[in-house]
This record gives C-alpha cells, sequence and structure tokens, in this order.
C-alpha cells in the first residue's frame, strides 16, 4: 500500500544501485552498462510513481492488461519513462503491447514473431525486441529451446524484420541460476547481440558478474507482492 511505512522508494532504489554498482566494479565492468528494469508487475501506480520520484525511469511488466491500466498517464506526464514487456505474449495481445511497451522482451515463436511484425508495420511503431530462452528447457515455461535459439534470432531478423538486440532468461528456481546466465551470455554473443536480460531480486548481483546488461527487480523495490 502506499501509506505503507515500510516501503521506502528512495532507500530501496539506492540499496539495489548500490549493489548493481558493487557488482559491476568487481567484475571490470563499467556500472553505467547495466540497465535496472524495476519489475512493477502487481504493484498500483502510487508505488511506481514513488519509484519515478526517488529516479528510476525504466519498469516491467508482466501482463498488457495490467500495464495499460497503471503507465498510459505515467508516461503522459513522465515522457522519459521506458516500459517493457517481461511476461509472456498471446498473439491477440500484440496490437496492444507494440502500442504500449518500448520494449518486448519475451518474443519466442514465430507466430507472435509474424504478429509483431504485422503490428509494428501497422501502427508504424517499432518497439525494441529481445528473444526469450527457455534455458531450463522447463516444459511449463514460455521461451525457445536453447538448441533453436540461433536459428529462431535469425529468423526474427531476416525473415520477420524485427528489431531484435537481445536475449533473456529466468532461470529454473531450483537450479543454480550462474549456469544459466553463462549459457544466455553464449546465445547472445554467438548471434552478435549486446543486450542480455536476466537476474532478479534474488539473483541480480550474479547475473551482473555473467554479463547481464538488463536486471529485472522487483521485490527487492516494491517490497512483497499484495495478497
Amino acid at each position: 500500500m502506499p501509506d505503507d511505512p515500510a516501503f521506502d522508494a528512495g532507500a530501496n532504489l539506492a540499496v539495489v544501485r548500490a549493489r548493481i554498482v558493487a557488482a559491476a566494479t568487481a567484475s571490470g565492468r563499467d556500472p553505467h552498462d547495466v540497465t535496472l528494469v524495476a519489475v512493477s508487475k502487481t504493484h498500483g501506480a502510487e508505488r511506481v510513481a514513488a519509484l519515478i520520484a526517488a529516479g528510476q525511469r525504466v519498469f516491467g511488466e508482466n501482463r498488457v492488461q495490467e500495464a495499460e491500466a497503471k503507465f498510459p498517464a505515467l508516461k503522459a506526464a513522465h515522457p522519459g519513462l521506458e516500459l517493457h514487456l517481461i511476461g509472456p505474449l498471446q498473439t491477440n495481445k500484440a496490437r496492444d503491447a507494440v502500442a504500449l511497451f518500448d520494449v518486448i522482451e519475451s518474443v519466442d515463436r514465430p507466430k507472435l514473431a509474424a504478429e509483431l511484425a504485422k503490428e509494428m508495420a501497422r501502427l508504424n511503431r517499432r518497439p525494441i525486441c529481445f528473444v526469450q530462452v527457455n534455458t531450463g528447457e522447463e516444459a511449463q515455461k514460455a521461451g525457445v529451446l536453447p538448441h533453436e535459439a540461433d536459428a529462431f534470432v535469425r529468423a526474427c531478423i531476416d525473415d520477420y524484420q524485427l528489431p531484435v538486440t537481445g536475449v533473456m532468461c529466468i532461470p529454473p528456481v531450483d537450479e543454480e541460476p550462474a549456469l544459466h546466465f553463462a549459457l544466455l551470455r553464449k546465445i547472445a554473443e554467438r548471434n552478435g547481440l549486446a543486450a542480455i536480460s536476466m537476474g532478479m531480486s534474488a539473483d541480480y548481483e550474479t547475473a551482473v558478474r555473467f554479463g547481464a546488461t538488463h536486471v529485472r527487480v522487483g521485490t527487492a523495490l516494491f517490497g512483497q507482492r499484495p495478497g
């Protein structure tokens, strides 16, 4: 809740940023090469506004419908905001996603790639795209399988003409994330993709050490999700 005395947007943001700086510096990287994506799913516009007031400008949402309820007004009031879609995208929501999001991190199948290409042409708007890789090959999780990633990246760029600049993964919760971060980095490198989105509240420092250019942090910034 916005009046929760335990929620201190400025303090939370300062801690996360400091840890990103420390992890980047320890691995010989420039901290400015790491973008913090504040994951605001299930949190209201008031908490997002508090993070904005503290200086955060990049946010991530899992669902198009939830983002549509919060972010048009916020983006109108703060023109510099950047909004990432980090959850699975249904093809029937592709038009809405293209209209609202600046980055779509969950491109994972040809049918979706084709639909995004069609809507980008229709709306004359081209949000940046990341290919989501299912590094753990989990049946219940979205993402292209690792051994299919190279061909799918090439198809997205060459066949569908999508502005693909990076890859994203969500490692299995019960496995060492470093192994998955290393795999995603290799996929990015061999495909010439500069952006690597990996790492969440529990493991973003490890992700930075393994080359993440984007870390997706929710709980450490916003606190526990409501309900």
